[in-house]
């Protein structure tokens, strides 16, 4: 369960961030820096120029949808560990919607630049009400995977080594890419 926690929180930092970038790729805006590692909150430096709300809703609306089309993919293909992916992607949408839904109140990160922005308040409230819910929809059921519910959960040792190699890669990229960076 902590593997799948780390590797979800990474990924799900992972996946934001690229959808900042992406979008910033996109719009024609200058990207300046991405924070990312294991000991630190991520962020993307962007020069906000041209599309500004473009490239900040990008974050979370692409961090939430690429996880979902993941599951979507990895379920169609039939894979046994499908649930893995699950758990992934309803993580995803419960952190991105509940940054921006709770994060308004607070003005920081994502949710104050789209409030600075223009943003009206209710696009992050509804975003926070739509993802957040969504993402628990996912993980409805899904805890007997991981050992929690029934007496007779059991834990597929394939998840536990693949949650582990997938943090673990992800711990190791974040520290060599970020070498300069002290937490």
């Amino acid at each position: 369960m902590a593997s799948t926690l780390v590797f979800s929180w990474l990924g799900m930092q992972m996946v934001h961030e690229f959808g900042h970038v992406a979008t910033a790729f996109v719009c024609g805006e200058r990207v300046a820096g991405v924070v990312l590692h294991p000991l630190a909150l991520s962020r993307t430096d962007v020069s906000h120029d041209r599309h500004p709300l473009l490239v900040v809703w990008g974050g979370p609306i692409l961090g939430s949808a690429i996880p979902v089309g993941l599951l979507a993919a990895a379920k169609r293909l039939g894979w046994g560990l499908s649930y893995l992916v699950q758990a992934f992607a309803g993580f995803c949408l419960i952190a991105n919607g509940a940054y921006l839904g709770v994060g308004l109140f607070d003005g920081v990160g994502d949710a104050g630049d789209l409030l600075r922005h223009g943003s009206p308040r209710w696009t992050l409230i509804g975003f926070g009400l739509i993802a957040a819910p969504a993402g628990l929809w996912l993980w409805n059921g899904n805890g007997r995977r991981f050992g929690f519910g029934e007496p007779s959960g059991r834990v597929d040792s394939r998840a536990v080594r693949w949650a582990i190699a997938l943090a673990a890669v992800m711990v190791v990229v974040e520290i060599a890419a970020a070498p300069h960076l002290s937490p």
